[in-house]
């Protein structure tokens, strides 16, 4: 079974993200190994904060999360200069890595001052959820479901219309 983690800096603290996250996370679990890794947003004490702190704080989380990615794990990043990609777009990327043999993949979503260039030069893939911007925790419920929706298009099922 495909291992598919999803790394993401912050905790859910809207109830109604962590109900929905929550629910797509079980659904996931019939289709592979799924599960949510949570880091610690980097403290940034200023509120009027310098480019030098902001990239500072997104190194000290890029290194975070570079550790908690899997060894050999096909890397995706979310971020605004992303590709935008369908739900069949994504149901094939999880096809073709579960069918090489090396299926773990990682998708990672950064803080709100997005990821560190480290992070995406060490992803294989760069996509985007939209133009739009989305609160975080709502990118979370978002992409939880477009991955059992595209596990749903994989398999078969009625759920992808």
């Amino acid at each position: 079974m495909q291992n598919i983690d999803l790394i993401c800096i912050g905790k859910m603290n809207a109830n109604y993200f962590a109900a929905g996250v929550a629910e797509y996370q079980k659904r996931l679990g019939g289709f592979c190994n799924f599960r949510i890794i949570e880091l610690p947003e980097a403290t940034i004490a200023d509120k009027n904060a310098s480019d030098k702190q902001i990239e500072k704080a997104l190194q000290k989380e890029g290194e975070a999360i570079l550790h908690a990615v899997r060894k050999g794990a096909y890397l995706v990043s979310l971020c605004v200069e992303g590709k935008q990609i369908s739900s069949e777009e994504l149901a094939s990327m999880l096809a073709e890595r579960a069918g090489s043999g090396a299926g773990d993949m990682a998708f990672v979503i950064g803080s709100s001052h997005g990821l560190d260039q480290r992070v995406k030069n060490a992803s294989q893939a760069r996509i985007s959820l939209g133009r739009i911007t989305l609160p975080h925790q709502l990118a979370r419920l978002v992409l939880t479901e477009q991955l059992y929706r595209a596990c749903t298009i994989n398999f078969g099922m009625k759920y992808h219309k």
